[in-house]
Parts: structure tokens; C-alpha cells; sequence
């Protein structure tokens, strides 16, 4: 795993500028540093030696070195591609999968992408085609930004490393204010970086004389089938071993995230790797330590756990807030921090099991489609009216029910994240002109507009959810240990087997994800495969009613930045209703005060 940054220019690259971007994100790559520039062209690269320990620095080059590359993450089928292209008369001087994605670049060009079974950002420079061709994998593991000037298009892992060059202008976009607040997370291509964009998964960019084209290179698809549950219970279990044994290929140690929970339970199950990891709290409600140790126990091997406290949560909230890029307001991404902290100790890479929800239907609100079909049966302009009426009063469990069974899915479902409804963030939003989220997810449900809604709760809950939430937060807390995670639910071949289930695989009455859960059972030697999902549950509902905490966000709340950003009669309402128990808030206030410890780490003015 690494950190790549880089830009191409019709002025001479200086090598000064480009070390200053890297050395930025180092903390992603400090085993090496490697540097590439030409009269167009700079790479570099901060390295985190996984494969090829002895010879495969980066950049890396094809024979006549006219083709550089600089690459982050993991080729899984590296070794099978290697033996293609030596067959087809390729010649390799290392054993990396870096390596290999430079001769498929000879040999496939920009088709190079589809042949990859992995994750993934890479920038390849193409010296006699002037050229620089950008991949992001399909499932968004990996980061990858650029920014755009007239003279030089810019790019890198992380977003900080733009404040190194010249040519950036460190502006705040405060259009997509309202829908972070809706998300919790960043929902947009553009960033709260003015002029900067993340790559979406699955897509590739090229940019040739000073002209960038952006494509896509693979589409999620659904099949809905009706295989018997016996058979899928069979491919499932027959995918995820494959799929486990690929991402144990290293040349250092693998160990693996433990929570109480079936998906890293199962994955922990087939591996058996010697070292697992663990947090939780002191409040037996939010800790999940005694049923990872059960597990490890069962599984005669190795668990390491951390309680974290409040004190040391808050502690390192500020600096996560940075190494982020962008708020992100989920408690659970605080966690990973710790857990990746301790990993990193003893391990360089880690498995997570993040994907496992979004691929084989493993959260609640998919149980809807079941359990209120009764609902649904009542003709849509009865629902539709009584909707409305909900809309108007205060959000609780009752009358959200109605509010969202009397609307279609794409109007109100935009992911499991959901915070504020968009009115209400829009009423607390002093900048006016704001996206609206129905506009943001209303491609995504066009594209899906066949499949059954629990396909479109799964999309949207991955492209939402698991890549701007999850997957954000498992990249930036590994890395900034030097840590490298993997994640095995997420891989093509687990894919095309998850692709296809029925609906009564996913859901049923009485759980979620029934076909993963029968799977899990033939490995894991405990109950874990019937626990419901808890993620890593954070005590911040009880933390933000004390003193403490309490006064440390009212300070924030009433801050220059918060009256300039906010409406604060509401935000501190907001705060007080939460407190006094009149209301349960803790989501609304996290949201708020997230993205102002964020806007201090950027943006804070003198």
C-alpha cells in the first residue's frame, strides 16, 4: 500500500514541488520514495513495502523506460497476468505486481482496467504519447483526487497533497454544505475543496494536451435468480475462500480487524491469520471485546483489544478530522483509528470486512420490503397524502414510518447514513445555494430503475454508504499507521456470486443476509453468525449530555466559523433538545461539530 501524487504540465515539472507532495502523505508509504519527471511529467511515490520487498520501488518502468507508473494498492491475480504477458513476450526485472500493470498497459492499453482483479489508483505516464492515464478499482478502495488549472492537471491519494503546488488554490466549496449534513459524508464527485474531485470507482481518466477524458470501466449489475438456497450457501462459501486466499498473497504477515460481528468473524474463521484486533468501551453496550476473544479462543489464536475512553476518543478527533481530507461524521470511523493503531504494532496489513452488507443485504432497513409490505398495498395517493401530513411533525419512529412508505424510494432513501432531511439542513444552512440529495442519488436510481428496490437500497447504500463512509475511513485510519487493509467481500468474484441472489437470500422475516449467515455457520465455532450487526457502536448519545463534551461543542456552535456557516439559534437548539432528553439528537450535533473541528484543520482564519 502507498501514497502516489503527481502533475502533468506544459511547464517544467520541478522536482522540489513534487517531493514537498508526496512528503505530505509519507505517512502512507515509509518504507520508500521514488520520483519520476520529465519536461511534462512528474510521479511520485511514498512506498509501504508489501510484495517484492527487495526490488519493487516505485516508479517502475517498461523496458525502454518510456512508460512509467506509480501505484497504489493490491493486484490479486498479478501472478496469472505475469505468466500472460511473459507468454506474449513481455520481460520483467521484478517479482511486483507493479510490474505487471506496466506491460498490461503495453499490451491492452486502456483496457488494462477490466483485466484487474484487486484494488487500486495508479498513474501511468506515457512519455512518446504525451499521456497520462489514471485508474480508480471498482469498488472504490482506493483514492484517488485531481485538481485542474489551465497550465497542469494535478493528482494524488490524499487531497492535502494539492497544498504543496504552486497552482492550487485552497478555496471552500460550500454548495454541498446541506448535503454532507444529509450523508454525513462527502456525496458528491466535487469535494469541499473548490476545483477538486475525486475519481469515482470503476471509472479511469486520461488527460492529453491539456484535455481530460473520464470513462467508466465497469458497472455493478443485478441478476436476480432462483437458485436453491443449498447451492448459493455452496458458491458463497466457495467464493469467499477463493476470495480470502487471494488476499493473503504477501510477503509480510496478514492479520485481520475482529469485531463481534459475522463478517469478520467470517472471514477471520477461514483465515485463521495468528494476530486479530479489537476495540471497544467501557459501557458493555457499546463493547464487543468478549465475543472477539471467544472467537479467537475457539480459533486457537491471537487477540489484541483497546477500551477506548472519552478522553483519548477526543483526544484524537482533531488530527483524524485532517488526515480525513473532509468531515466525515461517522463515530465509527474514530474507532478504526484506535483499532488500526494497535494493528499497525505488530502487522503491515490487516483484513477488514467491510462490503459484506451493501453485497449480500445485511442491513435492517432491507427488511422494509418484508416486513411493511402490508403497508405498501394501500393505493400510493392515500400514502402519498399521509406522507405529507408526517412530513410536518417532529421526526419519530411513528411518523417516519408513514413519511417514507407514502414516497417512492428515490425520493426520500439516499443510504443508511441519513442525518437531517434535506429541509431541515437546508434551514440551517446559511449558503443557499445547495445541492439537493434527490438530485445526487437520482442518476444512480435511473441506472437501476429494472431491479427490485432491494437492489436499489444496495447500490445506493454502496456507492453512499460503504465507498464515502466506510471505505473512506478504513483507508485514511490504516494508512496514517503505515497499515495496509484489505477487504475480501469486496472482489469480482465474490461480486458475480452476490450479484445474482434472490431476494430471499438477502432478507427474510426473520434476518438479514440468511445465505451469508448459512455459509458462515460451516466455519465459525460460535454463535457470531447470528449476531445482529453492530458495527463499532460508539457511546457519543451519553458522552454528549456531559459536562465536558457538552461544553467543548457549545464553544464550537458559537464559534465565528459556525455563525458564518449555520443558522446558530437552531444549531444550539439542536444541542439543548439533545441534552435535556427532549429530543435524541447525537447524529444532528456529531454532523455539525464534525464538519467545524474539520473546517479548522483546512481553512481556519487567522
Amino acid at each position: 500500500m502507498c501514497g502516489i501524487a503527481g502533475y502533468v504540465s506544459n511547464t517544467k515539472p520541478k522536482k522540489k514541488i513534487l517531493k514537498a507532495m508526496t512528503d505530505r502523505i509519507a505517512y502512507r508509504g515509509p518504507d520508500a520514495e521514488g520520483f519520476y519527471l520529465d519536461d511534462n511529467a512528474a510521479l511520485g511515490h511514498r512506498r509501504l513495502s508489501i510484495i517484492d520487498l527487495s526490488t519493487g520501488n516505485q516508479p517502475i518502468y517498461n523496458e525502454t523506460k518510456d512508460i512509467a507508473i506509480v501505484f497504489n494498492g493490491e493486484i490479486y491475480n498479478y501472478q496469472v497476468l505475469r505468466e500472460e504477458l511473459i507468454s506474449k513476450g513481455h520481460k520483467f526485472i521484478t517479482k511486483s505486481d507493479t510490474e505487471v500493470l506496466v506491460h498490461g498497459y503495453e499490451e491492452w492499453g486502456h483496457k488494462l482496467t477490466k483485466k484487474l482483479r484487486g484494488m487500486f489508483a495508479f498513474a501511468i505516464w506515457d512519455k512518446n504519447k504525451k499521456e497520462l492515464y489514471m485508474a480508480r478499482d471498482q469498488w472504490g478502495i482506493k483514492p484517488l483526487y485531481y485538481y485542474e488549472t489551465d497550465n497542469s492537471l494535478l493528482f494524488a491519494s490524499e487531497i492535502k497533497a494539492f497544498l504543496d503546488h504552486p497552482e492550487f488554490k485552497k478555496e471552500f466549496n460550500d454548495r454541498i454544505l446541506s448535503a454532507y449534513l444529509c450523508f454525513n459524508s462527502t456525496p458528491t464527485e466535487e469535494t469541499f475543496f473548490k476545483g477538486v474531485f475525486r475519481l469515482e470507482p470503476g471509472y479511469q481518466l486520461v488527460y492529453k494536451n491539456g484535455k481530460k477524458k473520464i470513462e467508466q470501466f465497469f458497472h455493478m449489475e443485478f441478476k436476480e435468480t432462483n437458485k436453491p438456497m443449498e447451492q448459493i450457501v455452496e458458491e458463497i462459501d466457495k467464493a469467499m475462500k477463493d476470495s480470502v486466499k487471494h488476499h493473503e498473497i504477501a510477503d509480510v504477515e496478514v492479520g485481520s480487524f475482529l469485531s463481534s460481528g459475522i463478517d469478520s468473524s467470517y472471514l477471520v474463521s477461514i483465515a485463521k491469520p495468528d494476530k486479530t484486533y479489537t476495540v471497544g468501551y467501557d459501557n458493555p453496550k457499546y463493547d464487543e471485546i468478549s465475543y472477539a476473544k471467544d472467537l479467537a479462543k475457539k480459533l486457537n489464536i491471537d487477540n489484541k483489544s483497546k477500551k477506548i475512553t472519552k478522553k483519548e476518543y477526543m483526544k484524537a478527533f482533531s488530527n483524524i478530522m485532517y488526515h480525513m481530507d473532509e468531515p466525515l461524521a461517522d463515530p465509527s470511523a474514530i474507532a478504526l483509528y484506535f483499532v488500526a493503531q494497535i494493528a499497525a504494532k505488530d502487522v503491515k496489513v490487516v483484513m477488514s470486512g467491510e462490503g459484506a452488507d451493501e453485497f449480500f443485504g445485511g442491513y435492517n432497513t432491507y427488511k422494509e420490503e418484508i416486513d411493511q409490505s402490508w403497508y405498501m398495498k394501500i393505493p400510493y395517493p392515500i400514502r402519498h397524502a399521509a406522507s405529507r401530513i408526517a412530513g410536518l411533525f417532529p421526526e419519530v419512529r411513528g411518523f417516519n414510518f408513514v413519511y417514507r412508505r407514502g414516497m417512492k424510494l428515490e425520493d426520500y432513501n439516499i443510504g443508511l447514513g441519513r442525518v437531517f432531511r434535506d429541509e431541515e439542513a437546508m434551514k440551517i444552512v446559511k449558503p443557499k445555494n445547495q445541492i439537493h440529495t434527490r438530485d445526487i442519488v437520482a442518476p444512480f436510481y435511473k441506472e437501476f430503475s429494472d431491479n427490485s428496490n432491494i437492489v436499489k437500497r444496495q447500490v445506493i447504500d454502496f456507492y453512499f454508504w460503504l465507498v464515502r463512509d466506510f471505505l473512506h475511513a478504513v483507508d485514511r485510519n490504516t494508512m496514517m499507521f503505515g497499515l495496509e487493509a484489505r477487504t475480501p467481500f469486496l472482489d469480482l468474484e465474490v461480486y458475480e456470486v452476490a450479484r445474482q441472489l434472490p431476494v430471499s437470500a438477502k432478507i427474510n422475516k426473520q434476518t438479514t443476509k440468511p445465505a451469508l449467515r448459512e455459509a458462515a455457520k460451516k466455519v465459525i465455532p460460535n454463535e457470531s453468525y447470528k449476531k445482529k450487526k453492530l458495527g463499532f457502536p460508539v457511546p457519543l448519545r451519553e458522552w454528549i449530555r456531559e459536562d465536558d463534551l457538552y461544553n467543548d461543542i457549545k464553544k464550537k456552535f458559537n464559534s465565528p466559523v459556525a455563525k458564518k456557516y449555520f443558522d446558530t439559534k437552531r444549531i444550539n437548539k439542536l444541542l439543548e433538545d439533545h441534552r435535556s432528553k427532549k429530543k435524541d439528537c447525537y447524529k444532528k450535533v456529531w454532523a455539525i461539530y464534525t464538519f467545524l473541528v474539520w473546517y479548522d484543520q483546512f481553512f481556519k482564519e487567522a
